[in-house]
Parts: structure tokens; sequence; C-alpha cells
């Protein structure tokens, strides 16, 4: 049997139990970056699978039953396919038991048919501009970086808002790379480093 976190156990066994067997929507506690990563890793592994339908439905920030849209605006829904059932020890009804497609190989002449991994969940979103957000990544991408002290002065924050903000907003839900280093003189110095 496959080896699943509670979290995936949840979210495939009530996928498992809806009629139209749709993993939206996610448990109310799982938003965002965890979402996005909960998600990929289901992906990754075959146990649910995105549909395309032809509905221009948006998806709606609460991730309630459209998990995202393709670039021609169509809605993408995420099913439970027959493997992810069986991870859960559910025997699939009839071999019927996911969309039709959600199941197939993708189809090499098809575009829209492409493989999750080439076409993962939607990274997290950028920050606005004018934001004090969008002024600390300014400072860490600038030469140098920036200090704690520096980024408290500059935006007007506490010691642990700016560390909090580097390691939750920038570094969980952006998937921004921030490194550090000692620097004589000055401090501890972080800047986001792009791979």
């Amino acid at each position: 049997m496959t080896k699943l976190s509670e979290t995936q156990l949840v979210i495939l066994s009530a996928a498992a139990q809806r009629e139209d067997r749709n993993v939206l929507p996610l448990p109310g506690s799982l938003r965002g970056g965890a979402a996005t990563k909960v998600v990929g890793a289901l992906l990754k592994r075959g146990l649910i699978a995105e549909t395309i339908t032809d509905s221009q439905t948006k998806a709606d920030a609460a991730l309630n039953r459209i998990w995202r849209n393709d670039d021609e605006g169509r809605a993408i829904l995420l099913h439970i396919t027959d493997a992810g059932l069986a991870a859960i020890g559910i025997e699939p009804e009839g071999g019927e038991s996911s969309p039709t497609g959600a199941d197939e190989a993708p189809n090499a002449e098809d575009p829209q048919d492409a493989p999750a991994e080439a076409d993962p969940a939607p990274k997290a979103r950028t920050p606005r501009t004018g934001t004090k957000q969008a002024k600390l990544i300014e400072m860490l991408r600038a030469e140098g970086g920036a200090t704690i002290d520096e980024i408290v002065a500059a935006l007007d924050w506490q010691a642990h808002t700016a560390r909090g903000a580097m390691s939750g907003a920038l570094k969980k839900k952006l998937g921004l790379t921030i490194t550090s280093e000692k620097i004589e003189g000055r401090g501890r110095a972080y800047r986001i480093t792009d791979n």
C-alpha cells in the first residue's frame, strides 16, 4: 500500500466519497502554497489527475471546485484516479470510477493532454508592486542583500516580522531561495539567489 500523509489521506478519502470524484474542495485549513504542494505531490504520484473541461468558469480563491484555468481560460478540475482509490484501499467500481480521460495516458499529439509534470499546479502568486513585500524583495535582490536591521528601518517592521516574511511569504509561498552570510562590520546579510 502507498505511504500517504494524513492530509493526503483526508483529500483522497473525501474525493472517493464524492459522486463526481472531484478532489475539491480541499480541507478548510489547506490553502495557498501548502495546497499547491500537497496537490502537486498527488499529481506527480498519479493518485489524482487534472481534467480539462470546456467550461470557462474561473478558478476561485477558495479553491472551491475549480483548481485552475489553462492558457485558454478553460476550467481544470482535479479527480481521484483508480491508483488513488487503490492507495486508500478502495476498489474501483466496474473500472468506471474516474471521469473519462482522468486515467488515460496523455496523447503526445494533443498538447492539452501534456503530463502533469510538464504543466504543474500553478506556482504561488507574485507580489503586487509598491507593497512592503515588493520592497523587501527589492532589498534582498540588491547587491549585498540586506540585514535584519536594514529591513526593520526601511519597512518599519519588527525584527521577527522581517524574519517571518522571509521564511513564510518569500520562501514558502513564493518559492524564492534566500541565503545569508555574515559580513564583518555589517552583520548577517540576507539575499535572494536566483537558481
